[in-house]
């Protein structure tokens, strides 16, 4: 019943910017947390940005300075602004709802991901 949507992935040199975009939709009450991992061939997944349904957020250290998460809750949507790209950030990046369900549910969801490339 929900499902997570997400776009914005593609090739960028290095130091250049990339806006990912994800969107949940169906039976959603609220959000008590949502986030952005990524995972790159052969090495664990790993959390780069969340963010809180009070707002607070926490970001990787490799990531901190470069990267800001973001939600619109009205569009039941999360952002993840990437800048100063390096070759080190390549890697397939998955969205993740921790979710509310209309029933009371708390459930966790992911995204099928999007791939970042940075390459000269």
């Amino acid at each position: 019943q929900v499902q997570l949507v997400e776009s914005g992935g593609g090739l960028v040199q290095p130091g250049g910017s990339l806006r990912l975009s994800c969107t949940s939709s169906g039976s959603i009450s609220g959000f008590y947390a949502m986030g952005w991992y990524r995972q790159a061939p052969g090495q664990q997944r790993e959390l780069v940005a969340e963010i809180t349904g009070a707002g607070s957020t926490n970001y990787a250290d490799s990531v901190e300075g470069r990267f800001t998460i973001s939600t619109d809750r009205a569009k039941n949507t999360v952002y993840l602004q990437m800048n100063s790209l390096k070759p080190e950030d390549t890697a397939g990046y998955f969205c993740n709802a921790d979710i509310k369900r209309l029933g009371g549910m708390r459930i966790t969801y992911w995204g099928q991901g999007t791939q970042v490339t940075v390459s000269s």
